[in-house]
C-alpha cells in the first residue's frame, strides 16, 4: 500500500505538475472555499498595496491538499509581485538560503513549503531576515573571521506546513498572520469539480460533480485527481460525458466508496475487526499485520478514519467503532472488557 499510489492521497506525489498547476486558481475571486481565510487575506492585501509595503509574514497550516501553495501564488498575483518557491528540505545550508534572499526584489514573496523541516542552522539565518530584513554572514575562518550584515529589501515569507506542532516557537512567532485551512464542504467541493471540469473541457452534470466532490474527503487535490480518472473512464465508456451513473460506475471501479474510503482504508478496518476482534490492538502489531510502516498507519491512514469516527485511539490500542462495523456491513459484537487496573470492579462496555 504505497501512499503515492492512492487516488485518495491528499499529497501531490505522482501527479502531473502541469495539469495540477493549470487547475489552480489565479486570484482571490477564483478561489473557492476557505471563506474566512480569503476574507482576511483580501483586507491584508488591500492594506499592504495601499501603503506600498510587503504583506506581513504569513503561515498556512492544515492537512495537505487544501490549497496552501495555491493561496501563496494567488497572494503574489494579487500583490503584483514575484514569488520564489522552495521547501524546507531543499534548503540544506545557510548559503542556500542566503542565495535565495539576496535575489529577492522589494515586496517579493519567498514561499517555503514544509517549513517545519527547515534545518536549525538555516532557521537561525532566517530570523534576522524576517525581523530586520538583514542577512548576517560570517566572513573568513579562525581568528580573522568577522561578522558581516547585508541589508535586504523588504519582502514577505509565506510558510506552509502540515505539522504546526513541529515548528519551533521562535520561527512560529515570526509569522504575524497564521491561517488554518479547513476541510471543504460538499457544496464547495462541487463548485471546485465544476470549475476543474470546465478547465479540462470535460462535460459533467451537477449531480455527478456533487458525487465526485462528496467522495473527495473535503480535499480539492483528491477531487481533481478523481475527476481526471473519471474523464478517462467517460472517454472510453460514455463518449466523454460524465453523468451521475457514469460517475458512480467509475468510482466503483476505482474502489472509492460513498464516504471516500479506498480499499486500503477498508483493509485496515477489516484487519482490526477480523484479525483482532475489533480491538484494542497495538499500533506496531497492526502495522506488522498489514505489512506497513507504523508512521504510515499513524500519519496516512488513521487521520481520515478518526475524522469519520471509525477508529478510536486508546491507551490499550486501536479500536474499530460501531460505525466501522456498520459501514463494512458487519455485525457489531457487544463485548465487555475488564480494566487491568480495577479487576475487582464491574466490567465496562466497549
Amino acid at each position: 500500500m504505497e501512499q503515492q499510489d492512492r487516488l485518495v492521497s491528499p499529497r501531490s506525489d505522482g501527479d502531473d505538475p502541469q495539469v495540477e498547476k493549470s487547475l489552480r486558481p489565479r486570484s482571490l475571486a477564483e478561489f473557492i472555499g476557505q471563506e474566512k481565510v480569503v476574507a482576511q487575506l483580501r483586507i491584508a492585501i488591500m492594506a499592504a498595496r495601499a501603503r506600498g509595503e510587503p504583506l506581513d509574514h504569513t503561515l498556512f497550516y492544515g492537512p495537505p491538499g487544501l490549497g496552501k501553495t495555491s493561496l501563496s501564488n494567488v497572494i503574489a498575483h494579487e500583490m503584483g509581485v514575484k514569488i520564489k518557491v522552495t521547501s524546507g528540505p531543499a534548503i540544506e545550508r545557510a548559503g542556500d538560503l542566503a542565495a535565495l534572499l539576496t535575489n529577492l526584489q522589494k515586496n517579493d514573496i519567498l514561499f517555503i513549503d514544509e517549513v517545519h523541516r527547515l534545518n536549525r542552522v538555516v532557521e537561525e539565518v532566517l530570523y534576522p531576515a524576517m525581523e530586520d530584513f538583514a542577512l548576517d554572514l560570517i566572513v573568513g575562518k579562525g581568528p580573522s573571521a568577522r561578522s558581516l550584515r547585508l541589508k535586504l529589501p523588504r519582502f514577505t515569507v509565506i510558510g506552509a506546513t502540515t505539522r504546526l506542532a513541529l515548528l519551533t516557537s521562535p520561527l512560529r512567532d515570526r509569522f504575524v498572520a497564521p491561517h488554518r485551512l479547513e476541510f471543504y464542504t460538499d457544496t464547495a467541493m462541487c463548485e471546485i469539480v465544476v470549475r476543474s471540469a470546465r478547465i479540462l473541457e470535460v462535460p459533467i452534470t451537477a449531480e455527478a460533480a456533487l458525487e465526485v466532490g462528496r467522495r473527495a474527503r473535503g480535499t480539492p487535490r483528491i477531487a481533481n485527481r478523481l475527476l481526471r480518472r473519471l474523464r478517462d473512464y467517460a472517454q472510453v465508456v460514455a463518449e466523454g460525458q460524465i453523468d451521475l451513473e457514469v460517475a458512480r460506475a467509475a468510482l466503483a471501479q476505482l474502489e472509492v466508496d460513498d464516504l471516500g474510503l479506498d480499499e486500503n482504508d477498508r483493509r485496515l478496518l477489516r484487519a482490526i475487526i477480523e484479525l483482532f476482534n475489533g480491538g484494542p490492538v497495538g499500533l506496531s502489531t497492526l502495522a506488522a499485520a498489514l505489512a506497513e510502516e507504523v508512521d504510515a498507519i499513524e500519519d496516512v491512514y488513521e487521520p481520515f478514519l478518526l475524522q469519520l469516527g471509525f477508529l478510536q485511539r486508546t491507551p490499550r490500542g486501536r479500536i474499530a467503532t460501531r460505525r466501522a462495523f456498520e459501514h463494512l456491513g458487519l455485525p457489531f459484537p457487544e463485548k465487555t472488557l475488564s480494566s487491568p487496573d480495577d479487576n475487582d470492579l464491574q466490567p465496562r462496555l466497549w
